[in-house]
């Protein structure tokens, strides 16, 4: 996960005033005095907050993955419960859950911990969690072109959890395959087998 001094050229961070305000008046709009002890310093530790969750905005996910090696792997790689914290952008509520990630290289290799900050630059921004897995398919299909690239993404979410339908423990799961993955059943079943040891 990034360091707090990642954040600080972020967005957020350009317009802090602006949106300090803006919640320091939704807060009164919703009935709330801004001027009471536990209040006073809200609008700037929401502010904070959103330099943090929202900072995948000041990242290309294309060059997340960085350097790739040259390496005559050619069975499954597989990084599996990789943690994520992301918004909703219908709702703004969060979701979260771990994202699977498998490929199989075609003679380039990513480092492992690249993976995981590749899922970090996606979600850290508002999302849906189908575009979630499209995208981290389709970045690692485009920049490491293996022969075949699964992903399978789990995500509670607070929308459907603490509001609307309010069914707490939902989860949700989707998947994206490219390449080999597609045409394969074999291949899918030994990824989704790896993922359940």
């Amino acid at each position: 996960m990034a360091g707090r001094k990642d954040y600080l050229n972020s967005n957020v961070s350009g317009n802090r005033e602006q949106i300090e305000h803006h919640i320091k008046e939704i807060l009164k709009l919703i009935g709330e005095d801004v001027e009471r002890e536990g209040l006073l310093e809200t609008p700037a530790r929401v502010t904070r907050m959103y330099e943090e969750i929202f900072a995948g905005y000041e990242v290309d996910p294309r060059e997340v993955l960085g350097v790739t090696f040259n390496e005559q792997h050619e069975e499954l790689v597989i990084v599996k419960d990789i943690v994520y914290y992301s918004q909703c952008e219908h709702h703004m509520a969060p979701f979260f859950g771990k994202a699977h990630i498998g490929y199989l290289p075609s003679g380039k290799i990513a480092g492992l911990s690249k993976l995981a900050r590749l899922v970090e630059a996606v979600t850290r921004r508002l999302q849906v969690q189908e575009r979630i897995t499209s995208q981290l398919a389709d970045i690692l299909a485009e920049e490491l072109q293996p022969n075949g690239v699964m992903v399978v993404v789990e995500g509670e979410h607070l929308c459907m959890c603490a509001r609307g339908v309010k069914k707490p423990g939902s989860m949700t799961v989707t998947s994206a395959v490219r390449g080999e993955f597609r045409s394969n059943p074999a291949l899918r079943s030994e990824f989704l087998t790896l993922l359940k040891q």
